[in-house]
């Protein structure tokens, strides 16, 4: 799926009546679950580099809405978002560049905390669900 028609997946899905923040949260939760599956020597494999495609094209929709005059955010939540997505284009450079199955935990943990501060609701504080919970066995993962 290219980025124009990712993009335009994730708005169809805002035009149906989908909360973007549960969208969102969904689609890093589900990054989160690929990075978190390749096997140990999996930089040997298509699996690696796909997953880290997969991240990859996901913070760059998540840029391009950061970027976006049309985006409510307030300007400082922006441009802490864009400094984040930028260390992530960094990081996923170097892990393609020079494959370590290690260097994964440090995308898997990002997804998974803004996941969760996405999955908090407003009014309350409280998290809906635990999405922060690993999704497998892989909690020696370091950066």
């Amino acid at each position: 799926m290219s980025q124009l028609q990712s993009s335009q997946a994730y708005k169809s899905s805002q035009k149906l009546g989908a909360n973007a923040r549960q969208t969102e949260s969904r689609a890093l939760l589900e990054a989160a679950r690929r990075l978190a599956e390749v096997p140990v020597d999996g930089e040997k494999n298509d699996e690696y580099r796909a997953s880290l495609r997969l991240n990859w094209r996901l913070w760059t929709i998540i840029q391009s809405d950061i970027a976006s005059s049309e985006n409510p955010l307030p300007s400082e939540i922006k441009a802490n978002i864009m400094s984040l997505s930028i260390f992530i284009d960094k990081h996923t450079v170097g892990a393609l560049a020079e494959p370590d199955t290690r260097k994964l935990g440090v995308l898997i943990d990002i997804n998974r905390n803004i996941a969760s501060g996405l999955m908090t609701t407003q009014d309350s504080g409280q998290t809906t669900r635990q999405a922060a919970e690993p999704t497998s066995g892989k909690e020696n993962i370091v950066a």
